[in-house]
């Protein structure tokens, strides 16, 4: 833990007058992180299987005015977002996550749209469209789920005016409660305790983004993307 941590808790601790959880309550403490209850489920992803999953994911994304299209391979990703951009007549060059950058498995050849100017790194509130891949998506709400961390650096999915985002079949999970188990697994089997390598912020993003505010009408854009655009991969 470092200092500056340990000066926050002490000082919550100063403040409700007590010391640090010892003994059997840090005890329990722990298991609870360990082993978190689930809340109440929802029965609308019940005993569905990934096509199912997909399809309402799919049809969740299409309520909260996200546009979609689905493909076969990573190798197609390129090409459908140049259709995209074409399609809502955007400029032809984006920023792309170091996750899906020519360093990663995950990478996206560019080689068959030329037409396209591409860079790889992080958003600094100029660039028209970002793409990004996302740790999980969530069916029952049609949220996206999105780390932060050097290879999906969190201004790409707020500064850009359009998002697009990657999602594989395999991320797609039922209620939202799953993507947290699945984030609590991936970080313990990485870092061999409850919370360890936990990402520096987790964003859950359902939708463009819009405020109702300004005279009880919708703005698209307002404290983001105004476009949100989503790939369904097949893996």
């Amino acid at each position: 833990m470092s200092a500056a941590r340990d000066q926050i808790l002490g000082s919550i601790r100063k403040s409700l007058g007590r010391g640090p959880v010892e003994g059997e309550a840090a005890a329990g403490l722990h298991q609870r992180l360990a082993t978190p209850a689930r809340n109440l489920i929802p029965d609308r992803t019940a005993g569905q299987d990934t096509a199912g999953l997909v399809g309402q994911l799919i049809g969740k994304l299409g309520e909260a005015a996200c546009s979609v299209d689905e493909v076969a391979s990573l190798a197609e990703v390129p090409a459908r977002i140049a259709a995209w951009l074409q399609r809502e007549n955007l400029p032809a060059r984006l920023v792309q996550a170091p996750a899906l950058g020519a360093d990663s498995d995950e990478r996206l050849d560019w080689t068959a749209t030329p037409t396209i100017e591409v860079k790889t790194g992080t958003a600094d509130g100029s660039e028209d469209t970002s793409v990004t891949p996302v740790f999980a998506a969530v069916a029952e709400t049609g949220t996206l789920m999105l780390l932060s961390d050097a290879t999906t650096p969190t201004g790409l999915n707020f500064l850009p005016e359009n998002h697009i985002a990657v999602v594989r079949r395999s991320q797609v999970v039922g209620p939202l409660e799953d993507a947290w188990s699945r984030l609590r697994g991936a970080r313990t089997a990485a870092g061999g305790a409850v919370g360890a390598g936990m990402p520096r912020s987790v964003n859950l993003i359902t939708g463009p983004s819009r405020t109702g505010d300004i005279e009880q009408r919708i703005q698209m854009g307002a404290h983001g993307p105004r476009r949100l655009h989503v790939i369904v991969v097949d893996d």
